[in-house]
């Protein structure tokens, strides 16, 4: 794992906004990612109080969702948690803040550990039973729990893991981060990826990544476009994601 991404880190977490040209209103119309609304939130709020005549309404459809809904004209911007894309035309990025994608275990689960091959064979169908999973101490079928691919995260999650392959057929897709830690929550045999926001919680476990608490950036990510996404890093419990505009 060679190639990295490089982050401007403001906050703990990151998203990108996506707008096309600027104009002054009293509404401003987002969408975009579920795992970015927690702390747009009180970004909002804390906005509103220094700029009261300023209200937000925020659609958390998805961070490739929300792209299209700007480009459509739909939204004035839109949150995103992966770098821009081909696809993308017509909208301008800038970098909001930096996010960590960690992998959660049901709190029932031993396991404290995973590689990341271990975890793309998971995702990929390729191991489908906790027994075939070292330290897992259960012999029962897997329940991984994913998001759609109207996410940036679904995005992010098929390049810096599953290196651009699908997730397989027996994940379970849903459409936020909170569906995916409930679903983990309330199910002994699931696993799932969540953003930082939702990944600590009653029936939660967060596992380490190659048996370490936190990366550094000699530990990087191999991402398919390093023009577009020079550098990355892994975080405690999990991959930092993000981009420069």
């Amino acid at each position: 794992m060679t190639r990295t991404r490089t982050f401007a880190v403001a906050l703990a977490t990151a998203g990108l906004v996506v707008a096309p040209s600027a104009a002054s209103a009293k509404t401003i119309i987002g969408s975009g990612s579920s795992v970015a609304e927690p702390y747009l939130r009180s970004l909002f709020a804390g906005y509103h109080k220094v700029k009261p005549k300023i209200h937000f309404i925020y659609t958390a459809d998805g961070g490739n969702a929300g792209v299209k809904d700007v480009q459509q004209r739909r939204s004035g911007f839109a949150v995103n948690t992966r770098p821009p894309l081909p696809s993308d035309s017509g909208t301008t990025y800038r970098q909001l803040f930096l996010d960590g994608l960690c992998i959660d275990v049901n709190s029932s689960n031993s396991l404290s550990n995973l590689t990341i091959g271990g975890l793309a064979d998971i995702f990929l169908g390729n191991v489908a039973n906790w027994g075939q999973v070292n330290g897992s101490n259960l012999n029962t079928t897997i329940d991984p729990v994913g998001r759609d691919s109207t996410a940036g995260t679904y995005t992010f999650f098929q390049s810096a893991v599953l290196n651009g392959k699908t997730q397989s057929s027996n994940v379970n897709p849903v459409t936020s981060d909170g569906l995916v830690a409930n679903a983990v929550a309330k199910d002994p045999n699931a696993i799932g990826y969540v953003g930082f926001a939702h990944s600590k919680g009653s029936g939660l476990k967060t596992l380490t990544l190659n048996g370490k608490l936190q990366f550094g950036p000699g530990d990087t990510v191999v991402e398919p476009d390093p023009a577009a996404t020079p550098k990355a890093a892994r975080i405690r419990g999990g991959i930092l994601k993000g981009t420069t505009g």
